[in-house]
């Protein structure tokens, strides 16, 4: 596909869509709601990036995470993270074998990192030891164990969920591995109309069969794709500058973010930017990002990536709040 063949790039993205409505429709067969942050799921899939959702128990993150492999003809695995899980317990071991003649050899048992779709359920009741463990493998696709790397198989896509931090038996995150976290979902409460279609289905059936509509193949293509869609400068310039409107050292920083940012988001915020917008505005039928794709990829882009001080934990301030504010006043650049 070249720019100068619109019609197969018309093509293209339009099979991106028709994929990812697929994918978005199995789902929600079996889950209720969530609308948004199904798409934003399927999105960082389809981009190759990584999700942390954090929400109060027994509001359908597990469920949500599951569902969303069985959709997808990939390998799948899950992670119950407790305080007492070694990183041994991901990344897998080198085990002393013997053969036949007696010769001693060392093999190498896979952890369930060695999958697709990797669910780290309840991520922060484990160590920062452990946490840190899934680093290399988030970044660089990658493990290494005992010297020798072992590339995993694309796609890699962690699906992260984590109890709210003032719950008991949680350790906050590494900003370093937050980071890592192509987008940051806060699952709110259903409605009650939203609650009594849940109650009314799973007391019918306790499960529901989805289709798988997506291979491997489909969705590294789609993802492919999705990076080919041109970005106007003037929405680049405004996707960088919302990053460097989270830094109170700036100058374009507002006088809450000095007031209550500790220190702002990473230049990775600015490409996660960029890919959800891509993402957002091929959803909506448009072969270019506008404002309006920035704006809603900014939330789950950026939220994980700011630091409150004191001040701000103290009056209550949250990172959606400043977010919030630094949209209504930062306007995007004229065309």
């Amino acid at each position: 596909m070249t720019p100068s063949d619109p019609a197969t790039a018309l093509e293209s993205f339009d099979r991106v869509r028709a994929l990812a409505a697929a994918m978005h429709q199995e789902i929600s067969a079996r889950v209720v709601g969530q609308d948004d942050a199904i798409s934003c799921l399927i999105g960082a899939l389809i981009v190759g990036g990584h999700v942390l959702m954090e929400g109060a128990p027994g509001l359908g993150k597990t469920v949500l995470a599951k569902t969303l492999a069985d959709v997808v003809s990939l390998k799948f695995s899950r992670v119950q993270f407790t305080p007492d899980l070694m990183p041994s317990d991901i990344l897998g071991t080198h085990m002393v074998s013997v053969d036949a003649a007696g010769r001693p050899s060392l093999s190498l048992q896979q952890g369930p990192l060695f999958a697709n779709v990797v669910l780290a359920d309840e991520i922060n009741r484990a160590s920062s030891k452990t946490q840190s463990a899934l680093l290399e493998a988030m970044q660089e696709k990658q493990i290494t164990l005992g010297g020798t790397t072992y590339p995993l198989d694309p796609p890699f896509f962690v699906v992260a969920t984590q109890n709210p931090l003032e719950s008991e038996g949680t350790y906050p995150l590494p900003d370093a591995q937050l980071d890592r976290f192509l987008m940051k979902l806060v699952i709110p409460f259903p409605t009650q109309t939203e609650v009594m279609a849940i109650v009314a289905r799973t007391a019918r059936q306790f499960d529901f069969a989805v289709n798988k509509v997506a291979t491997a193949a489909q969705i590294m293509a789609a993802g492919r794709t999705l990076r080919t869609l041109p970005v106007a400068e003037p929405m680049l310039q405004y996707a960088v500058s919302l990053v460097f409107a989270t830094h109170p050292e700036s100058p374009t920083s507002s006088p809450k973010v000095k007031k209550y940012i500790r220190h702002g988001a990473s230049p990775r915020a600015a490409q996660s930017l960029e890919l959800v917008a891509k993402f957002f505005a091929i959803l909506d039928g448009r072969l270019h990002v506008a404002a309006e794709d920035i704006q809603r990829a900014a939330l789950p882009c950026l939220r994980h990536r700011i630091v409150r001080n004191f001040d701000a934990i103290a009056d209550g301030v949250s990172p959606d709040e400043i977010i919030g504010h630094m949209l209504k006043t930062l306007a995007p650049a004229a065309r």
